[in-house]
């Protein structure tokens, strides 16, 4: 399956579990990783985390931190219970250490 259509297979499975949750939505490039928590029935961003300001060692420590801080902002906005779309990323490495941590932070997914 190209990462395409996987990334289009995902995304269509997790609106169809929202029913009506905001979506944490992560993006990772090769040096850094993006969270937002996305509201999809309104179209807003409710609150966005990026690693470029965050310097936490190893990218996997980042992407924890990162997780730990959209949690902390996700809450500061009264989400608690959210659907992860992790895109087309497999849910390894600094994906599911944001995933683990935004977890700990408070997040139910």
């Amino acid at each position: 399956m190209s990462t395409q259509r996987r990334k289009l297979s995902n995304r269509s499975k997790v609106l169809r579990a929202a029913k009506g949750r905001p979506r944490l939505s992560v993006f990772r490039s090769n040096q850094h990783i993006y969270a937002q928590v996305i509201d999809d029935t309104t179209g807003t961003t409710l609150a966005a985390v990026a690693s470029k300001p965050l310097k936490a060692g190893t990218k996997t420590d980042t992407a924890a931190a990162v997780g730990r801080a959209i949690a902390e902002a996700a809450r500061a906005k009264g989400v608690t219970q959210v659907v992860f779309d992790r895109g087309s990323y497999k849910y390894h490495g600094r994906v599911k250490a944001l995933a683990e941590a935004a977890r700990e932070g408070g997040l139910d997914f």
